[in-house]
């Protein structure tokens, strides 16, 4: 059975000696395309399927499931002390939307060869301008809609056009008019603030601490710079339909480290499954 939503409180008691106990607590639901914000002893070390985390000074750290993350994981805590106690996570799994299109022009599935010199500079520029370890909490405190519309894409759906797999949408869509403000959804640093990204247009980047980063695309207008420090609900731009957009919207999506989340299950009233086609959202 899958857990439910409501960012559950999943807790587990890790012995650290015979006699000193260390907690750990687990806040939301462990499934496909989750975050999930730890929060154990202070001066603990902790690792989710043998690879080290980075956990604030306070014991808070963050993992995150991806999309396609498999049936289970293994989170190691280990105490002050030096006694190690494991917890197996039972990764539950998300239903996606699959869409198959026929008859679909060549040029609009792959970008044509003179793109893909600019398209790979792009790669780079974005994998430079996430950091993984940045040692902030802004990722534990409540989140926001960054714009206000309605949903017009989900996350984790996918389009097969012509028989040949598309990347699946690994964020959330906000339709708005062309100049709709577009704010910070939680505290952060922007790592990056490019205007004219090949596939998402007006693209801008906001560190929330310990590699998880909002990814804010086809924007219209960009008002921060990179380094900047924004706060939660501050204007950073407009929405617009550049780069690879067919309308004005605002595509929101989240990355914690390597993995992609689903931003909309941050934001307090999204049901278990995540943001709903047509949905009103934000003026929060």
């Amino acid at each position: 059975m899958r857990l439910g939503r409501a960012l559950l409180l999943v807790s587990a008691i890790l012995a650290a000696a015979s006699s000193a106990r260390a907690e750990t607590t687990l806040k939301g639901a462990i499934e496909q395309g989750s975050l999930v914000i730890g929060r154990t002893e202070p001066g603990a070390r902790v690792a989710l399927d043998g690879k080290a985390l980075p956990v604030s000074s306070g014991g808070l750290f963050a993992i995150g499931f991806d999309r396609d993350h498999g049936p289970r994981a293994t989170l190691a805590v280990t105490a002050p002390g030096g006694k190690t106690e494991t917890m197996e996570l039972a990764v539950a799994p998300r239903d996606w939307n699959i869409q198959r299109i026929e008859g679909i022009a060549p040029a609009l599935v792959t970008p044509p060869p003179e793109a893909m010199a600019r398209i790979r500079r792009e790669v780079a520029l974005k994998a430079a301008s996430r950091p993984v370890d940045t040692d902030e909490e802004w990722f534990a405190g409540s989140f926001i809609w960054p714009a206000k519309g309605t949903i017009s894409g989900v996350f984790g759906s996918q389009r097969v056009y012509n028989g040949q797999p598309k990347n699946p949408h690994y964020g959330v869509d906000v339709a708005a008019p062309t100049g709709a403000a577009i704010v910070a959804p939680a505290d952060g640093i922007v790592r990056l603030a490019e205007p004219d990204m090949y596939f998402e247009g007006g693209l801008v980047f906001i560190d929330h601490g310990q590699g998880v980063i909002s990814m804010m695309m086809h924007m219209s207008r960009i008002d921060v710079k990179q380094g900047e420090h924004v706060r939660q609900g501050q204007t950073i731009g407009a929405v617009g339909k550049t780069g690879r957009a067919t309308g004005p919207h605002l595509h929101w999506g989240m990355v914690w480290r390597d993995a992609r989340v689903d931003p909309s299950l941050l934001v307090k009233g999204v049901a278990a499954r995540g943001a709903v086609p047509g949905t009103a959202v934000g003026g929060d």
